[in-house]
């Protein structure tokens, strides 16, 4: 058994992690960041929910075509398999990421 108090979360990093749960080979993982990732693509589905903080959720359409949405606390991000895209958060944030366990 595990509680987790996702706001006192902080990491020694930018996307530091804490591993919250293994289910039949996905992950769930709690973030902490005050810096954006990098453009990436899943080689999975990704589910990533804003917990505590402002994330700009950048990502680009089949045509290439950059698009973006704010997103706060509460809010949740689906990004299917080959979805490329990057986090941007204004300030520290805090974000729960389920994904395929090793996925980047």
């Amino acid at each position: 058994m595990q509680f987790t108090r996702a706001r006192d979360f902080t990491a020694s990093r930018a996307w530091g992690a804490k591993d919250i749960a293994r289910l039949d080979g996905i992950s769930a993982r709690l973030h902490w960041t005050d810096q954006p990732y990098h453009w990436h693509v899943n080689d999975g589905d990704e589910l990533f929910v804003v917990l505590d903080g402002t994330v700009r959720m950048h990502y680009r359409l089949a045509d290439r075509s950059e698009q973006q949405q704010l997103l706060e606390a509460g809010d949740i991000f689906y990004a299917a398999a080959g979805c490329e895209h990057i986090a941007h958060p204004l300030g520290e944030a805090r974000i729960l990421v389920v994904e395929r366990a090793g996925s980047e």
